[in-house]
Order: C-alpha cells, then sequence, then structure tokens
C-alpha cells in the first residue's frame, strides 16, 4: 500500500506538474525560464536619418523603371509569358476537346453500361420507386457523405472567421442595445404571414425529405425548405424567440448525430456489399413510405445537415451568432 505523502511534496513531482499542465492550471514553463528585462532601443537621430535616405534611395534605383534595366526585363518577360501560357492552355483545352467522342455515337461513355444497369434495377436494387434518389443515397452514397460532411466542415469555418464572442477579454458582456439592430421591428404583417407560412413550410420540408424515394424530393431540397423556413421565422420575431428552440447547441447536436447516423448505416452498406453479405435490412414494397431500405433514414439525415446549415450560414454573416 502506497504511503501518503504530504501536499507540499506531492506539489513538487513531476506527476503533479504534468496534470497541472493537462488541466491548465499551471503553465510548466511559467517562471522556470531566467529571463532578463531588455533595455529600451533608441535609435540615433543621424542613424534613423540616414537610415531613411538609404532606403529611400534603394527603392528609386529599384522602381526606377527609365534606367533600371532589369524591371524592364521583367516587365516584357512577364507579358510575353502570360500571352504564351494563355496560348498553351487554350491549345491543350481545345486538343483535349477534338479526343471527345461525336455527339449521339451510342459508343459514347455516356451510354454505356453504368446509365442502363440505373434505369432497368435501380427499383430492385434499391428499392426506390426515385431513380435520382436510388442512384444518389445507394450507388454513390459515399459521395454524398462526403457532400454532406462538406456542408459541416464549412460551417463550421464560418462559425470560426465569423463568430462574435458573447464576453469581452474583459469579462464584461456586451451592451444589450449593440443587438437591438438585429431584431424585428414588431413587423405586424411580417409575424402574421409567418405564423401562417412557417407550419406550412416546416410541414412541405417534412414531407420532401420522406417522400424522396417516392417522387421529386429528398434530403437536399427538404432541408433547403426547412432552412428558408427558420430564416423567415428568424427575420418575424427575431433571436429571443428562435433560440428557444434552435441554438448553436442544437445545430451542433443534430448535426453530429446525423453524420454519424449516415456514416454508419453507410458503413454498415458497404461493408455488407463489399463481402457479398445479403443485408437484414429489407428493401420493402416499392411505394411505401417505409421501403427502400436505408435511404429513408439517409434523406432524414441529409435533411437536418442542410436544414442547420443554411440556417447557421445566415445567422452567422448577419449577426455571428445565436
Amino acid at each position: 500500500m502506497s504511503k501518503k505523502v504530504p501536499r507540499e511534496q506531492y506539489e513538487k513531482t513531476l506527476t503533479w506538474r504534468l496534470k497541472s499542465w493537462f488541466a491548465g492550471e499551471k503553465d510548466l514553463l511559467l517562471d522556470e525560464v531566467e529571463m532578463k528585462p531588455q533595455k529600451e532601443f533608441k535609435e540615433d537621430a543621424a542613424a534613423a536619418r540616414k537610415r531613411k535616405e538609404d532606403h529611400e534611395r534603394v527603392r528609386s534605383l529599384i522602381y526606377d523603371r527609365d534606367r533600371n534595366v532589369g524591371i524592364r526585363f521583367f516587365e516584357r518577360a512577364y507579358q510575353v509569358m502570360s500571352v504564351l501560357f494563355c496560348l498553351f492552355l487554350v491549345g491543350t483545352l481545345l486538343l483535349a476537346v477534338s479526343f471527345l467522342p461525336s455527339f449521339g455515337n451510342p459508343e459514347n461513355p455516356v451510354n454505356n453500361e453504368v446509365a442502363e444497369r440505373y434505369i432497368e434495377d435501380g427499383l430492385q436494387e434499391t428499392g426506390a420507386v426515385n431513380i435520382v434518389t436510388g442512384m444518389i443515397l445507394d450507388y454513390r452514397a459515399f459521395d454524398t457523405l462526403g457532400e454532406s460532411h462538406v456542408l459541416f466542415i464549412a460551417t463550421c469555418t464560418v462559425l470560426i472567421l465569423l463568430r462574435i464572442d458573447k464576453k469581452k477579454k474583459t469579462g464584461q458582456e456586451y451592451p444589450e442595445e449593440s443587438d437591438n439592430i438585429y431584431e424585428p421591428k414588431d413587423d405586424l404583417i411580417l409575424q402574421t404571414v409567418t405564423r401562417i407560412l412557417f407550419p406550412t413550410i416546416v410541414i412541405f420540408g417534412i414531407y420532401v425529405i420522406l417522400g424522396g424515394h417516392l417522387g421529386p424530393g429528398g434530403g437536399f431540397s427538404g432541408g433547403a425548405i426547412i432552412g428558408a423556413g427558420l430564416i423567415l421565422y428568424l427575420n418575424a420575431f427575431g433571436f429571443e424567440k428562435t433560440e428557444k428552440f434552435f441554438t448553436a447547441k442544437t445545430y451542433k447536436c443534430l448535426s453530429v448525430c446525423a453524420l454519424g447516423c449516415y456514416a454508419l448505416c453507410k458503413s454498415y452498406s458497404f461493408y455488407t456489399g463489399a463481402n457479398h453479405i445479403e443485408s437484414i435490412i429489407p428493401l420493402g414494397t416499392p411505394g411505401a413510405i417505409l421501403s427502400s431500405g436505408l435511404i429513408l433514414i439517409l434523406n432524414i439525415c441529409v435533411g437536418i445537415v442542410v436544414a442547420g446549415t443554411m440556417y447557421t450560414f445566415f445567422v452567422m454573416f448577419r449577426k455571428g451568432g445565436y
């Protein structure tokens, strides 16, 4: 059994120093590095005047186009190389175009077996009546996962660049008056119209998401509709009411859960497909709302990410925070 040591002795050990460093309580190098105060640099007036004169003389010699041969040669060479590069680029593109197959040729890549497979076997293999949805969320699901992550990363970038902290370095909060310009001015017409349209917009967006595998629609379009509804509600009622049900924490939780669910679902599909293992998830009856395997779940995940991304972009550019 280990012996308990006094706290003064424990604080001198490397274990305590590392623990304090990880917790952010103490800097290992603070008060440990020898530091000497530096003398304030004062430049002599004559030396400063000579340095300034030398600087002006160098600038005049370098940027004097009339007497500097190097500058004139560089400008001429730059112009010639620019023209040659443009000609080379245009020639390369024209050469690449000349090798393209002729329009209407049945042997063109657009008329290969991939499109034929989508059209003829898409319903049987994906269970989605909408061939486009089956292609995006089944045959090309990995690409769609990347697109959803691009939206999430773009939102994180906007949060980093445009976010305004609620507290200054002094710990004092920003005055409330500075936020009034972002709040609505009690526009009765806008608020009345929003009360009527907002529920309809959200319900229609949900309908588009849930029916994406049956007809036109899907996660991208349905999420855009819901995101537009949230923006309309924000413009009508302001941040105080909107933040009662949608905050930055809400967006982060929904996005992470949606992307994680998407990745897990498609990882299962990729594993079973690559190893020729029959999936236990049935495709269901084509045309039914609960059909097409995992496509319905994936549409919901994509819709959540798109709706949150649209709303977050608007909030960041308008106010700099939720």
